[in-house]
């Protein structure tokens, strides 16, 4: 395999375990690697550090071992993905009659830069981040079923959306294995209903990383009433109707994502109470309307996702927080969000405080919250820990 020298000093990054080698710290090139080739990664005294994808960017090469192995084997995808199956073991997932919906690899911090894999029920859905992941995905289906056996009946690769575009275009989503007409499932989280569709839905067709926060939002909601604003399938509304809200209203921009959360909330009734399913522009609606809520739920896709775009995200996170606290009601509870990777807590803390100020809204942090525990963060690579979220009460 074509190999990668670093310059001398930039091995310590590596050294210390961090997956990505940026193109700055290469000092040459043996060969000529094409986008996704597999390359042997060496400090300047020609010591192997590690082997990954190559691609002709700032990150030059996603590592996905810092030992000598063959990623073209059957046997290392299968060891990848068994430990990674540990690990979710030890959180409790899958759990029989409770949830069977959980992500199985959640990229770096599994030790797989650039790979994704969501299981809903016996489905396991694939998104590649990279060309080099893309073009080993035959491969990684193939691991999945040795590791799950018949759990598994279909392996769906979703990744076009997620890759180069140039790459992207020559290549379509699709079955790798099982079922070609499998596009939606019935799946349970914590004895939650929601129907998923992975061919047509965002990401790899649910946000999972949301579980947890879900299941903490429901001891707030008994009689109450709640706005989930940016609501997607209704994940946070399913959650509120189960627990007893007496209203809950979902708003989303897509006409899809209404028709599941409709088809969501139907699926775990009976509901005693009211539920209002509004798709519309979330910026707008609350600007339009004068009703006060009792729990607010903010959570919004992705406002940058480079740093250039950081300052305006920021500013809209200002915005869309300050019109929120707005409508909470006295004594209210607000959980807010970002999915941002380049919205630091800090950052993302202190954009809050302002929206407070500018709202004239006094605010308590009640939580700090982040993603579930199928999404772990490698200690290397502390940018995997992208979800930030907080629980305050509002005077």
């Amino acid at each position: 395999m074509t190999t990668i020298i670093l310059k001398k000093g930039k091995e310590e990054p590596v050294r210390r375990r961090h997956p990505w080698v940026f193109s700055g710290a290469i000092a040459r090139i043996e060969g000529k690697p094409d986008d996704g080739d597999i390359v042997a990664v060496h400090d300047a005294w020609n010591n192997l550090l590690g082997v990954g994808h190559y691609h002709d960017g700032s990150i030059a090469v996603r590592l996905i071992s810092f030992e000598a192995v063959d990623p073209n084997a059957l046997d290392f995808w299968t060891d990848k993905l068994e430990n990674a199956l540990k690990v979710r073991e030890w959180c409790h997932l899958p759990q029989k009659n409770t949830t069977d919906a959980f992500r199985l690899v959640h990229g770096e911090g599994d030790g797989l830069s650039g790979l994704i894999i969501d299981i809903y029920g016996t489905t396991a859905v694939v998104q590649c981040h990279s060309i080099g992941m893309h073009r080993q995905r035959a491969l990684i289906a193939q691991a999945i079923k040795a590791v799950f056996q018949e759990q598994i009946q279909c392996v769906y690769d979703k990744s076009v959306e997620s890759l180069p575009p140039k790459y992207a275009a020559e290549h379509q989503n699709g079955t790798l294995l099982g079922n070609p007409d499998a596009a939606t499932a019935v799946v349970i989280e914590n004895q939650i209903q929601f129907k998923v569709d992975w061919v047509t839905g965002q990401k790899t067709g649910f946000f999972l990383d949301q579980r947890d926060n879900r299941q903490l939002l429901a001891s707030f909601v008994k009689d109450k009433t709640v706005l989930n604003t940016f609501c997607y399938t209704g994940g946070f509304s399913c959650y509120a109707v189960k627990a007893g809200a007496k209203l809950v209203h979902s708003v989303d921009v897509s006409a899809k994502a209404m028709e599941l959360t409709v088809e969501n909330i139907a699926l775990n009734a009976p509901f005693s109470g009211t539920h209002e399913a509004i798709t519309a522009d979330v910026m707008h609606y609350l600007r339009e309307i004068d009703q006060f809520f009792d729990v607010v739920i903010v959570d919004p896709p992705a406002f940058a996702k480079s740093m250039e775009k950081r300052h305006n995200a920021v500013q809209g996170y200002k915005r869309l927080n300050a019109m929120a606290l707005e409508k909470v009601a006295p004594n209210g509870i607000m959980f807010t969000f970002s999915c941002s990777q380049v919205i630091d807590r800090e950052l993302f803390y202190n954009t809050i405080a302002a929206a407070a100020i500018e709202a004239k809204r006094e605010i308590r942090v009640l939580r700090h919250l982040t993603q579930g525990s199928d999404h772990p963060v490698s200690m290397f690579h502390p940018e995997g820990a992208y979800l930030k979220g907080l629980v305050l009460h509002v005077v």
